[in-house]
């Protein structure tokens, strides 16, 4: 059946412009899909190799995932989600893992931040303390601070990350003068900060700041060494490690050893003991978060993507096919059968699609590789993780491709082939109804189903309004590929109205658009998709923006903001409140929980910004205004939570009910809702005391200090970090939110660009197809002005039409998703929505009358 055949083969040599259209789609189609699948198969198979652990064969971790059961009987599952922090062990397991058979040795690792303090009056007068753990900065100069700050003379920029000595094995570290540290000892870097052995040190330590005797340097930058029980008693979680290095005699097989590890831990729920390329997910905990982005991007929007470019794919190839009706009726007319045209038809997509698939995954490699590489840069993949090209995805999208072009042209063939051969020359020249049997229900389906889900998204708020919104643009979407005919033919009819009064050209377009509806949708759908995927994901970003800068503004009461990116001291709170002429000081430690979401609240758990305050809530409430909608910050004490009006009614939870979250290293809590305010957004979704997140995070500093000061006492605290008003300051946002926002700007692109190619490549081969018609309307006395005037008016329409119907598309998504999750209306900047506009006008215009002056040049002789 699928045998290549003389017809086929010569539609494809002699007339390969009618192919060339359907050869650009299917090429664009096997882009979009291979470049997802490569992502997609990237992060499934995303590894790195170990550095830090690489000499320790098996590696003891925690599970770095919350996992939640849901549901019942039959349908009950386990969901999980990655924890904002790091999970750890408790340290009595070291000693069970090195009593396992085949182990030498087990090391309890621990890393964390400090920073050295230099200063004339000792501890108190630390300046800038930061939490980044890499890297050491030279040091900076202070100058004499007022009375009642301290007087630093020389601070670190950078903090030193801390281990205990033990783990010294596990790298090239050696001692370049003096001894291993002991109790109240530390290990230093050689020459930093002048220190030599023998010298006393002041460090600030998530347990506070301590001063320790110099027993040893080392050559290693930016690490400093405690002995190993009062490295995990500073780490600021007690008791607890953050891996156990397993070492063992050289050519111990690491598959047995870990099963000896794991049998002398006795199967402890929560521990995974990895070898190989695992070790590596254990010692850079941003694999993960890497791994679920990637498949993210391939998965979740690789197969909205998909099927959004198989679905103009099929289009453009059932145009093709259509605009071949005649010639199928001729053959109809000559005897051939029914199979003899749906084989050459099957026969012409093996000719084009493997092809136009093979050669579309090259700028689908380019495309993954360009995503992948930004990704890199902005920091949201190790640099260790390297793209995984294969031929898996590769086979995919040409089968894909394949599948369309034979699907579409099947179905585009089915009336033609069945037609009798006495009537198939009579019914091609004519138009076809725009209703169909089976294609006019299910397009009314799927509207009504979208109207049904934008009444559900306004009545839901947070991730469930975000979720039914988008279900909302994929059946709108779905409802105008299916009565594609029906809308172009009301479009032509609105739109025509003021065409029929602009003058011939105009009247005669208005005319024209309204006899070949079917002609006109294939050119209006692919620019609804463009202008309803491309506004709904920019918008969304924009009226993100717009609800955070608004809530920002309106929540900062503050005079002045004590801040810095790495951190502040640990006692930088407490200073800045015995300044003289600061009233109030409230510091903040920046993190995210883990919160229930979903129907019910116990369907997922996802990643919620919070806030870990510093002071009393009657403080807070003094420089942080959160416009409370229920409850009082006044009750804020530990044991208890404050959480945005959004999440409340994701976790359908109230003002005194109970919050089962997850701290950002898994711990389970349930803290007593005692508020629910309404600037979560601006601020931080989940506001906890300090007290009752400091031992569940690695670094336990505070960002930001918020102060009410006179102009005196805002003056002296220059000397705890960056000082700004309100004016000058906006909370710091997430890497996760910069890196959506950025991730939604690209989707858009990719999407709103294949639709826009997609949208071209229509018109153009609708104006081509019709060049018999132009040369007629010029043989029958029709000016080339007055033909190019009506081939710009219907380009017009079709970009207006198709503008207007992705524009209500977009805004029937976007109001129900900004009203559940900022309580706003979307914000759609004029400029940008024009530019949008703009684009797709021209694009179709040019589109339209490019083709339409190349066919018109073989006519210029003619009358």
């Amino acid at each position: 059946m699928f045998t290549p055949n003389g017809l086929a083969r010569a539609a494809v040599r002699f007339k390969p412009a009618s192919f060339a259209g359907t050869f650009v789609a299917l090429l664009l189609a096997a882009a979009i899909v291979s470049a997802c699948g490569i992502l997609l198969e990237t992060g499934l198979r995303a590894s790195v190799p170990p550095d830090r652990y690489a000499k320790a064969p098996v590696i003891v971790a925690a599970d770095q995932q919350a996992r939640l059961t849901v549901g019942s009987g039959d349908d009950r599952h386990e969901e999980s989600s990655a924890l904002p922090g790091t999970a750890r062990l408790s340290d009595a397991l070291v000693a069970r893992a090195a009593a396992a058979p085949g182990a030498t040795a087990a090391i309890g690792d621990v890393g964390y931040p400090v920073h050295r303090v230099a200063a004339s009056d000792g501890v108190g007068s630390s300046a800038h303390e930061g939490s980044a753990p890499d890297g050491v900065g030279s040091p900076t100069h202070q100058d004499s601070a007022p009375d009642g700050v301290g007087s630093p003379a020389h601070q670190d920029s950078v903090p030193l990350t801390a281990h205990g000595w033990g783990s010294a094995a596990l790298t090239a570290t050696r001692l370049a003068s003096g001894d291993a540290p002991h109790t109240g000892e530390v290990v230093v870097p050689a020459g930093h900060g002048g220190a030599r052995t023998g010298d006393r040190v002041t460090l600030d330590t998530p347990a506070g700041p301590r001063e320790f005797r110099v027993s040893g340097t080392t050559d290693a930058d930016a690490t400093v060494w405690f002995a190993d029980r009062e490295a995990v008693a500073l780490s600021g979680h007690p008791g607890r490690v953050d891996a156990i290095a397993v070492l063992a005699a050289d050519g111990a097989d690491p598959s047995a050893l870990a099963r000896q590890v794991s049998d002398a831990l006795g199967h402890t729920p929560g521990v995974r003991v990895s070898t190989g390329d695992d070790r590596g997910a254990v010692e850079d905990p941003g694999l993960a978060d890497a791994r679920e982005l990637l498949t993210g991007l391939g998965g979740s929007f690789g197969g909205v993507a998909t099927m959004v470019a198989v679905f103009t794919a099929a289009g453009t190839v059932a145009l093709s096919v259509g605009q071949r009706s005649r010639e199928f009726a001729l053959l109809r007319a000559i005897g051939a059968t029914p199979r003899q045209l749906r084989r050459s038809i099957a026969t012409e997509a093996l000719l084009v699609a493997p092809l136009a698939g093979l050669l579309g995954c090259l700028p689908g490699i380019a495309l993954a590789s360009w995503w992948f590489g930004q990704l890199k840069e902005k920091g949201a993949i190790p640099d260790a993780v390297g793209l995984r090209i294969s031929w898996l995805p590769l086979t995919i999208a040409v089968a894909a491709t394949m599948l369309t072009a034979l699907g579409a042209g099947y179905a585009a063939a089915r009336r033609p082939s069945k037609t009798k051969p006495g009537l198939a020359l009579a019914q091609s020249a004519v138009e076809r109804p725009p209703f169909g049997w089976i294609r006019t229900p299910l397009g009314i389906a799927a509207l009504a189903g979208g109207g049904v889900l934008a009444g559900v998204a306004a009545s839901q708020t947070g991730d469930d309004a975000a979720n039914a919104a988008l279900g909302v643009v994929m059946l709108f979407m779905l409802a105008v590929g299916l009565l594609g005919p029906l809308i172009a033919r009301i479009c032509a009819s609105v739109l025509g109205l003021p065409l029929r009064a602009g003058g011939p050209s105009a009247s005669l377009a208005a005319a024209n658009s309204l006899a070949n509806s079917r002609r006109m949708a294939s050119a209006i759908t692919p620019i609804v998709l463009a202008m309803a995927f491309s506004s709904t994901l920019v918008f969304m970003h924009t009226s993100e923006d717009r609800a955070t800068e608004h809530q920002q503004r309106d929540a900062v009461t503050a005079d002045r903001i004590v801040s810095a990116p790495a951190g502040l001291a640990s006692d930088a709170t407490e200073r800045a409140a015995a300044t003289p002429g600061v009233s109030t000081a409230v510091g903040l430690l920046r993190t995210s929980v883990l919160v229930p979401a979903g129907s019910g609240g116990d369907t997922w758990l996802e990643n919620a910004p919070a806030q870990g305050v510093i002071g009393s809530g009657r403080e807070l409430a003094a420089v942080q205004d959160l416009d409370v909608r229920t409850g009082s910050l006044d009750a804020l004490a530990p044991g208890t939570v404050a959480i945005d009006t959004t999440l409340a009614g994701s976790a359908k939870v109230h003002t005194g009910d109970r919050l089962a979250l997850r701290l950002p290293d898994g711990t389970k809590a349930s803290p007593k809702i005692v508020a629910v305010y309404g600037r979560g957004l601006g601020t931080a979704l989940v506001t906890l005391p300090s007290a009752d997140l400091r031992t569940h995070v690695t670094s336990p500093y505070a960002s930001d200090v918020l102060v009410r000061a006179t102009p005196a006492g805002a003056e002296r605290l220059t000397a705890l970090g960056t000082v700004t008003d309100p004016s000058g300051y906006a909370t710091a946002q997430s890497r996760d939110r910069e890196l959506n926002a950025w991730a939604n700007t690209v989707m858009a692109a990719v999407l709103g660009g294949f639709a826009a190619v997609a949208a071209v490549n229509t018109l153009v081969m609708t104006v081509l197809d019709r060049r018999g018609e132009l040369t007629m309307l010029r043989l029958v006395g029709s000016t080339r002005r007055q033909v190019m005037g009506m081939i710009h008016w219907e380009a017009l329409l079709v970009t207006v039409a198709g503008a207007a119907l992705g524009t209500a598309i977009a805004l029937a998504t976007l109001i129900p998703m900004m009203r559940g999750l900022t309580g706003e209306s979307p914000y759609i900047p004029p400029a940008l929505y024009g530019s949008f506009l703009a684009a797709t006008v021209g694009l179709g215009l040019a589109a339209a009358l490019v083709p339409a002056r190349a066919a018109l040049g073989r006519a210029a002789a003619r009358p």
